[in-house]
């Protein structure tokens, strides 16, 4: 027998595979595929203050290894997710679930937090600080430390439950900023976000999508991932939750060596709906090629 459990900020899940935010929408759209209780947890659909309709479509582009897309945050809003969207996922997945946030000014980003705070299932609040800032010239939140920091802070004042903060990978030093997040209060980690990518329609010679350019993710990122994970695990000591371009159970336990406890998958539930029942199912059997008997035993193995 092989342990597959692992444990975030006091949390217990089943196996450390989680569908990332936005590839995985609010659960029930996968449960009529497969039993997702299966699942470690999953971070559901980002979620904004107010109803996004999203950018302007074509909004995906495909490219080797992997996707780009701008879809902009579509989503119902706050108040719509908590009172539509939570009871229908509370019938199908029963174990604490991700709530991911967004917002554009620190205020929003409080005001997200404070609501979805209340709310018995979710376990774990991740904060995306891939926003831009509207008060501060359009720039991300989550290129600066003390813009990261702020958010941070802000939201600790307002919640019970442990923060995330899930960083962009498109800055020169991830270190500096997850040091940040760690001083000013977070419980853990979620590193990477999307890369930014874009593509060049040849028959119009124009950009494919709407927006230009947009988030890069898929299995060609994966080593980018890797490296980040190493790095941020590193320079602080917080829980991280690994991503970049996860498909196979080896990739889980590569992102465990570097740093991760729990390890989200994203673009690969796009090309596949099934890719996280297939890793669940196969990560005991690949423990058991590599030796491997607890994967609590591995966290960081790399840095030894």
């Amino acid at each position: 027998m092989v342990n597959t459990k692992v444990t975030l900020s006091g949390i217990t899940l089943d196996n450390p595979i989680i569908p990332a935010s936005g590839t995985f929408g609010y659960g029930y759209e996968f449960a009529e595929l497969y039993d997702i209780n299966i699942l470690g947890s999953f971070s559901f659909k980002g979620t904004t203050k107010e109803p996004r309709f999203g950018n302007p479509t074509p909004r995906i582009a495909e490219c080797t290894g992997g996707i780009i897309n701008s879809v902009g945050l579509q989503n119902p809003g706050i108040e719509k997710v908590i009172s539509e969207e939570l009871p229908k996922m509370k019938k199908v997945f029963h174990k604490p679930v991700i709530a991911n946030i967004s917002g554009f000014s620190v205020e929003e980003y409080v005001y997200c937090a404070e609501k979805i705070n209340a709310e018995e299932q979710v376990g774990i609040i991740e904060v995306n600080v891939s926003c831009p800032n509207v008060h501060h010239g359009g720039m991300s939140f989550g290129t600066s430390p003390q813009a990261a920091a702020a958010v941070t802070k802000a939201v600790k004042t307002v919640t019970t439950k442990p923060v995330y903060i899930k960083l962009s990978p498109n800055v020169t030093d991830i270190v500096s900023i997850a040091k940040a997040c760690e001083e000013a209060g977070a419980d853990g980690i979620s590193l990477i976000n999307t890369l930014m990518g874009m593509r060049i329609d040849l028959k119009t010679g124009k950009p494919t999508i709407a927006n230009k350019m947009g988030g890069f993710s898929g299995s060609a990122i994966f080593p980018v991932a890797v490296r980040m994970v190493y790095q941020v695990y590193e320079a602080v000591n917080l829980p991280i939750i690994g991503m970049g371009g996860v498909s196979t159970a080896e990739d889980v336990l590569e992102l465990m060596l570097a740093g991760a406890t729990a390890v989200q998958v994203g673009a690969a539930n796009l090309v596949d709906p099934f890719a996280c029942k297939n890793i669940i199912e196969d990560l005991s059997h690949v423990m058991k090629k590599y030796g491997i008997k607890d994967l609590n035993h591995i966290i960081g193995g790399a840095h030894k």
